[in-house]
């Protein structure tokens, strides 16, 4: 689908981030590609824990704005009105249905009467809960949580305050959702991630000589492009490898978790079959996925996973990779018939399933040139600007 700019107005767009210095400020980065890509002017706002750097560079121009935060946020509430002070554009983007994005940018909108839309990407509570989760303090347990300084009622995320601003969604102009998951849930627009295809092509990179330059070339490669969690099956390819028990077979973590120290525990039990690589800046990415045989997806069976698009299948698609992925929330439909499906926590399955693939990789291969056709068709940054082209038009 061609992307029509809006060249009769220059509308700006102020997109209202909750995080800088996590993996969450990509959707931002995504959103702000695409709208440019619509001709309008767009800045990014948001808060950046203190001692850490934005989680990763885009590789394209846009106004980031931050401020300053401790680790939870404590000082949220002086810092806030940094953060309104700078929007100003005709229409707010808040993306997450958190006090940091979409608490603020209510407040902007009562103020300031200009539209607002919501993104989700994620459900929020899936992994802290869920709708089984209630707050339910005694008096003392209440006092302690508004009082200490580490009180989780001081964190403006905190899932209580997390609940309420799901029950305010309904305020909100429109709604993206990058899930079918999360659209049964809320509503909205369905607003797949998309990948920039232009940046991510196969074309332009030569696999050996990536595996080359980052000493891989000795290994059957599988990669996880990001940062490892319990719930994404990082484990289950680990234990499948183990169960082939070949040593050319390697595990690429690449950037790994800013969260935790679920590297290191990886590291412990599984170690001659990880490689890690640090984080890389978006344009750099291409070339290091160029380095794999093999893009693994494996999210396991959880709340979380079932509403996440991973961007790692699109890493994959679009440098025409074969990906290796479970049966999980919208997986099977994004890939369509262009990638391999296993259960999820299956090691078995993805045992078996990289031994097929590598017993032909020509086959898989073809697959992986497949796949691209689909990313660039349905999951890219101008598929992307297609339906919020729709969606700044219903706002305004």
């Amino acid at each position: 689908m061609k992307v029509q700019p809006h060249d009769f107005k220059k509308l700006k767009i102020s997109i209202i981030s909750p995080e800088m210095s996590g993996a969450g400020v990509v959707r931002s980065f995504l959103l702000a590609q695409a709208l440019k890509m619509l001709n309008y002017q767009v800045e990014i706002l948001g808060f950046l824990v203190e001692g850490k750097n934005i989680y990763v560079t885009p590789a394209f121009d846009v106004s980031i704005f931050s401020v300053a935060v401790d680790d939870n946020y404590q000082n949220f509430i002086s810092a806030s009105p940094k953060i309104l002070e700078k929007v100003d554009g005709d229409i707010i983007y808040a993306v997450k249905p958190r006090s940091s994005s979409f608490g603020i940018s209510l407040i902007k909108k009562v103020m300031s009467r200009r539209p607002l839309v919501l993104d989700i990407d994620d459900w929020e509570l899936s992994w802290q809960g869920g709708d089984d989760w209630k707050y339910s303090p005694n008096p003392k347990q209440l006092a302690k949580d508004i009082l200490k300084k580490d009180g989780v009622l001081r964190n403006p995320d905190y899932r209580f305050y997390l609940k309420l601003m799901e029950k305010l969604v309904s305020y909100s102009d429109a709604v993206t959702v990058n899930t079918k998951f999360i659209q049964n849930r809320f509503g909205g627009v369905y607003l797949p991630n998309g990948k920039d295809t232009t940046l991510f092509d196969p074309s332009k990179y030569n696999p050996e000589m990536s595996r080359s330059r980052y000493h891989l070339s000795e290994y059957k490669i599988l990669m996880f492009p990001g940062a490892p969690r319990p719930y994404k099956g990082v484990e289950d390819v680990l234990m499948a490898l183990d169960l082939i028990d070949q040593s050319d077979f390697k595990l690429v973590i690449v950037g790994g978790s800013p969260y935790d120290n679920y590297d290191d525990i990886l590291m412990e039990t599984w170690g001659r079959w990880i490689i890690k690589l640090p984080n890389f800046p978006a344009e750099k990415m291409p070339e290091i996925v160029a380095a794999a045989h093999v893009i693994v997806v494996p999210q396991r069976d959880h709340p979380a996973t079932r509403a996440q698009f991973p961007l790692k299948l699109t890493d994959g698609m679009s440098m025409a990779k074969p990906v290796l992925a479970s049966r999980v929330g919208d997986i099977p439909e994004i890939l369509g018939d262009t990638g391999y499906l296993v259960e999820p926590n299956s090691p078995e399955q993805i045992a078996d399933t990289l031994q097929l693939i590598f017993q032909d990789l020509h086959v898989a291969n073809d697959r992986g040139l497949q796949a691209r056709k689909r990313c660039v068709e349905l999951y890219s940054i101008e598929a992307m600007a297609n339906v919020l082209s729709n969606v700044i038009d219903q706002v305004m």
